[in-house]
C-alpha cells in the first residue's frame, strides 16, 4: 500500500487542444506521434496519452513523469523532434497544467506556453 501523503517527485502535463482536423489528428496522435515518443524510450517518461472528445473538436494530452528532470529529458527531446512543428499543423493548445513539484527550468521552459502549476500537496498513488 502506498503511504499517505508521502512526497512525491512525480509530474503530469496535461495539455488542452483544439482539434483542427479530427480524422487527420486521429491517424496523427496513433501512428506517428504515440508511435515517436514511445521509440524514444526514455527511461522515465511513465505515460504519454492522448484523449479525444466525442465530436472530435478537442483533445488532452496527458504525460507523468518520474520527476521534474525526466520531464525536461522530454520537452527537449520534443524540441529536437520532427513531431515538434507537426504538432502545431494538428491541434491548437489551448492550456497547459503541470502538476507536481516542477523545478525552474521546467517552470521557464513550460511558461512560454502560459502553463499554470500545481504543487503536490496530498494523497498517494499506487502502483500496479
Amino acid at each position: 500500500m502506498a503511504e499517505l501523503n508521502a512526497h512525491s517527485d512525480r509530474m503530469v502535463l496535461l495539455f488542452n487542444c483544439k482539434v483542427k482536423n479530427a480524422s487527420d489528428f486521429k491517424a496523427w496522435s496513433k501512428d506517428r506521434a504515440a508511435k515517436y515518443v514511445y521509440e524514444c524510450k526514455e527511461e522515465n517518461t511513465l505515460s504519454y496519452e492522448w484523449h479525444i472528445s466525442d465530436d472530435g473538436s478537442e483533445a488532452t494530452l496527458i504525460e507523468t513523469f518520474v520527476d521534474s528532470d525526466s520531464m525536461m529529458v522530454r520537452l527537449g527531446n520534443h524540441g529536437a523532434s520532427p513531431i515538434a512543428a507537426e504538432v502545431m499543423e494538428q491541434v491548437e493548445i489551448t492550456g497547459v497544467l503541470c502538476l507536481g513539484n516542477a523545478k525552474q527550468d521546467a517552470r521557464d521552459a513550460l511558461s512560454a506556453w502560459g502553463a499554470i502549476f500545481h504543487a503536490n500537496h496530498a494523497g498517494f498513488h499506487k502502483s500496479n
